[in-house]
């Protein structure tokens, strides 16, 4: 008994500490969307700031960017991520290169990426001042603007270069895992390598497909820095939102900033409980096997 239970003791301070961090601060934040700030004279419980939220003339606008962000990330990270897998999978025998090629990435902070993204595709940085050597533009104004964009190119690219790592080292953990006694079956039938990657390989990769898709999203969704410093002041995403109204010097829009991260939270949460009732989808249709 005292063997089962050591790991759990150990750990044990670290969850408490974690615990009452986390829950204290949603708790704090439930409370101050209500309007309940008494050090400011505010102790009335309302739901007049989710109502303002929901009014506000730019929540609906960073709401649908934010969206925006988060699909196109998120999607072609998957479909690059899963490509990339198979290829590491094919060679892996032959290069123990591949491997640091898609796992530095993933260790390295979004802040150097967002860096590296200033110096390369500035309109002033390496690459406008290489296309200018060259010959294909006339000056680095000509350079398409990346950094800044209202379409938010300079974000989707951070992104990407954080998140396909990280959806090939989920897929292809998986891919090593699968039993490929079915794929020989299915070539010992007739079936071509199209029909063989459709029909048998990638429904097993289907949860480990759906869960790295679902956790970029919630990232996607839910990040703050990378927006903030590459994005277009004439777009910005909810957490930038809440951001600017909770440190506005009006005190009156703080509610309202913590009830756009309770949101936030809300959406969150929609997504583990849909995480959970897609594995279970999957899990009736015999697809469990190739979960994380």
């Amino acid at each position: 008994m005292t063997k089962r239970l050591a790991p759990y003791l150990l750990i044990l301070p670290f969850l408490l500490i974690m615990g009452l961090i986390f829950i204290g601060g949603i708790s704090w934040a439930l409370l101050q969307s209500f309007g309940y700030l008494p050090v400011f004279g505010m102790d009335e419980f309302s739901l007049a700031h989710y109502r303002a939220v929901l009014r506000h003339p730019r929540f609906f606008g960073s709401l649908r960017f934010t969206f925006y962000l988060a699909a196109v990330s998120s999607a072609l990270s998957v479909v690059l991520g899963v490509a990339i897998a198979f290829l590491v999978n094919k060679i892996r025998y032959g290069s123990k290169l591949s491997y640091a090629l898609y796992k530095v990435p993933i260790v390295i902070p979004h802040l150097v990426v967002v860096i590296l993204m200033f110096h390369l595709f500035f309109q002033t940085g390496v690459v406008s001042r290489i296309m200018f050597a060259l010959g294909f533009i006339s000056s680095p104004n000509d350079f398409p603007l990346i950094i800044y964009d209202h379409r938010g190119i300079g974000i989707i690219l951070v992104y990407l270069y954080k998140q396909i790592p990280f959806v090939t080292l989920t897929a292809f953990t998986v891919l090593l895992k699968l039993n490929r006694q079915y794929a020989h079956i299915a070539e010992n039938l007739g079936a071509s390598p199209f029909q063989i990657l459709t029909r048998v390989t990638l429904p097993q990769l289907a949860p480990a497909i759906l869960s790295a898709f679902l956790i970029t999203f919630a990232f996607a969704f839910g990040a703050f820095e990378v927006p903030f410093l590459l994005g277009s002041p004439a777009r910005i995403t909810l957490p930038q939102l809440a951001h600017f109204d909770y440190t506005s010097p009006v005190l009156a829009q703080r509610p309202a900033a913590m009830a756009m991260n309770v949101i936030i939270s809300l959406f969150s949460l929609l997504l583990i409980w849909l995480y959970m009732k897609l594995f279970e989808f999957l899990g009736r249709r015999g697809l469990e096997g190739g979960g994380l």
